[in-house]
C-alpha cells in the first residue's frame, strides 16, 4: 500500500468522521428537541416494533447481506455500520428540516423510522460500489445522498401525494439508480476483466444469506411502519404473501436458468427479496392477496433474470460495476413496484391514488436520482478523497486489522531472519 493512501486513512478518515460528528451536535443542539408536552408522547409508542425490526434491517439485514465478498466482510458490515451511524443523524435533521415548527425539529418515533428509510438508501448505494470506494467516499456519498433523498420524498409525498408506503420507488429504485449512477462515474477499467478478490466462498455465503434471513422476516414491518394505523394490517399481509410467492419464483427460476440444474446463491441471496421490493408502493392498497403474489412472482422473475443475463451486459458495456447487484434486487423490481402502482391508480383500487400521480413520482425518483448520482459521483472522483488502488479494492486488509495478520507477517519476518542466518553460517 502506497504511503499517500494510508496518509488518506490515518489522517482524513479520522479528520472527516469527527468534523462530522461535531457539526451534527451543533445542528442538533440549535434545530433538535422533544415533543412539546401538548403532544402525546404516547401515541406513537405503538411504532417501537416497527422501528426495532427497521433498525434490524438498517445494521444486520444490509450489513451481512454484503458480506458475500471472501475478503470483505469486515468492511461490509463495518462501513455498513458507519454509513448507518452518520446516516440516521443526517437524515433526522433533513427530513425535519421539510417538517419544522417554529423553527424546530421535534423528533419522535416515527421521526427517527424515517431516519432509517433515509439511510437504507444509501447502503442500497453502498451496494453498487462495494469494495471499491474508501470510507470518507462513503462519508461524502452519505451526506449528499439523504439531501437529495429528502427533496425528492418530499417532492413525491407532499406534492404529487403519490402512495409509496414501502417506497418501491422513493428508497429502492432511488438508491439502485443513484448509486449506479456514482458506479458510472467511479468507472475502473483495470477491474473490467475481474478481480481475484471480487467473489465468494462456502462461509462468506453463509453470512450474507444470514443477512437475507434478517431481512425476509423484517421486510413487513418495513413496508408498513409508516402508513397509517388503518391501513398496517393491509401492509403486513401483502408484504408476507408477496415475499413468499417471490421466493418459491426465484428458487425455480435460478435452478432453470442455470447450465447444470443448481441453486445459484447469489440469486438466493438476493432475488428471493425482491417481492418485498416490488410490493412497497401497493403495499397498504387493496389489492387483494393474490394481487400481492403475483407481484411477487414477477419481481422474483425479474430479479433472478437481472442478475443472470443483464449485470454482464451492464459491466461489460455500459461502464456500471454494480459489486452486489443493487440494480437487479432494488432498481428493477422498485420500477416494476411503481408500475404496479400505477396500475392501481388506473383500476382506482383506492380512490386516493392516482396514475398520473404515480407515474410523475416514479419518474422524478429515477431523474432525480440518477442526475444527483452523476453530481455526487463525480465529487467522489477527486484524488484527494483517496478511493482504493485496483490491487487493494475487495480487501478487508487495507482499512481493518485483520486477526492473524500481525502474526503471520511476524512469522514470515521471523523465517526470513533465520534464513538469513543460515546463510551468514554456510
Amino acid at each position: 500500500m502506497n504511503a499517500a493512501f494510508s496518509t488518506n486513512m490515518r489522517i482524513k478518515l479520522p479528520a472527516a468522521a469527527a468534523f462530522l460528528e461535531i457539526v451534527m451536535i451543533i445542528l442538533f443542539g440549535v434545530f433538535v428537541r422533544y415533543p412539546p408536552e401538548d403532544e402525546s408522547k404516547v401515541a406513537e409508542l405503538y411504532l417501537y416494533p416497527y422501528f426495532q425490526d427497521v433498525h434490524v434491517m438498517i445494521f444486520l439485514g444490509f450489513g451481512f447481506l454484503m458480506t458475500f465478498l471472501k475478503k470483505y466482510g469486515l468492511s461490509s458490515v463495518g462501513f455498513n455500520m458507519l454509513i448507518a451511524a452518520l446516516g440516521l443523524q443526517w437524515g433526522a435533521l433533513m427530513q425535519g428540516f421539510w417538517h419544522m415548527h417554529l423553527n424546530e425539529i421535534h423528533l419522535g418515533l416515527r421521526s427517527i423510522i424515517n431516519a432509517d428509510f433515509s439511510t437504507a438508501t444509501v447502503l442500497i448505494s453502498f451496494g453498487a460500489v462495494l469494495g471499491t470506494t474508501s470510507p470518507l467516499q462513503l462519508l461524502i456519498m452519505a451526506i449528499f445522498e439523504i439531501t437529495i433523498f429528502s427533496c425528492n420524498e418530499y417532492l413525491v409525498f407532499n406534492v404529487f401525494q403519490a402512495a409509496d408506503t414501502g417506497a418501491s420507488m422513493t428508497i429502492h429504485a432511488f438508491g439502485a439508480y443513484f448509486g449506479l449512477a456514482v458506479s458510472f462515474l467511479l468507472y475502473r477499467p483495470g477491474l473490467k476483466k475481474g478481480h481475484e478478490n471480487k467473489g465468494s466462498s462456502y462461509n462468506s455465503d453463509m453470512f450474507a444469506m444470514i443477512g437475507t434471513l434478517f431481512l425476509w422476516l423484517f421486510w413487513p414491518s418495513f413496508n408498513s411502519a409508516a402508513t397509517g394505523l388503518a391501513y398496517q394490517q393491509t401492509a403486513i399481509i401483502n408484504t408476507y404473501f408477496s415475499l413468499a410467492a417471490c421466493t418459491l419464483t426465484a428458487f425455480a427460476l435460478s435452478s432453470l436458468v442455470e447450465k447444470r440444474g443448481k441453486l445459484d446463491m447469489v440469486h438466493i441471496q438476493n432475488a428471493t427479496l425482491a417481492g418485498g421490493v416490488a410490493i412497497g408502493s401497493c403495499a397498504d392498497l387493496e389489492i387483494q392477496p393474490f394481487g400481492a403474489m403475483l407481484i411477487g412472482s414477477i419481481a422474483g422473475i425479474i430479479s433472478v433474470l437481472g442478475f443472470r443475463f443483464l449485470s454482464p451486459i451492464l459491466a461489460s458495456s455500459l461502464r456500471v460495476q454494480d459489486t452486489c447487484g443493487v440494480h437487479n434486487l432494488h432498481g428493477l423490481p422498485g420500477i416494476f413496484g411503481g408500475l404496479a402502482s400505477i396500475i392501481a391508480g388506473a383500476v382506482q383500487v383506492n380512490t386516493n391514488v392516482t396514475a398520473g400521480m404515480q407515474a410523475a413520482a416514479l419518474g422524478c425518483s429515477i431523474g432525480i436520482a440518477l442526475a444527483g448520482g452523476a453530481f455526487t459521483g463525480l465529487l467522489l472522483s477527486l484524488p484527494f478523497l483517496g478511493q482504493p488502488p485496483d490491487q487493494n479494492c475487495y480487501d478487508d486488509s487495507v482499512y481493518w486489522e485483520v486477526a492473524g495478520e500481525v502474526e503471520a507477517q511476524r512469522s514470515s519476518l521471523d523465517n526470513i531472519e533465520d534464513q538469513n542466518k543460515l546463510n551468514v553460517d554456510s
